[in-house]
């Protein structure tokens, strides 16, 4: 029975772990996106590409971990 409670208390701490790593990806995603939009020395064009820039990486970066674990991105 202890071997039980120890493994529902890792998989806990895991899923808590992972769910904090990806709050902590959303967040500081969106707040490079709400700078850009925010910035005010860029005009509107210029605010759309300096997301589109930061999505782009985003994406980039996904692909380079997916490839880098074998899976298709």
């Amino acid at each position: 029975m202890a071997s039980v409670v120890t493994a529902d208390a890792l998989i806990d701490a895991i899923v808590m772990e992972m769910s904090d790593g990806i709050e902590c990806a959303v967040n500081f995603w969106m707040d490079q996106i709400e700078r850009a939009l925010h910035d005010p020395g860029l005009t509107t064009l210029g605010r759309m590409h300096a997301v589109q820039e930061i999505v782009k990486h985003y994406r980039s970066t996904g692909e380079l971990k997916a490839d880098h674990h074998g899976h298709a991105a």
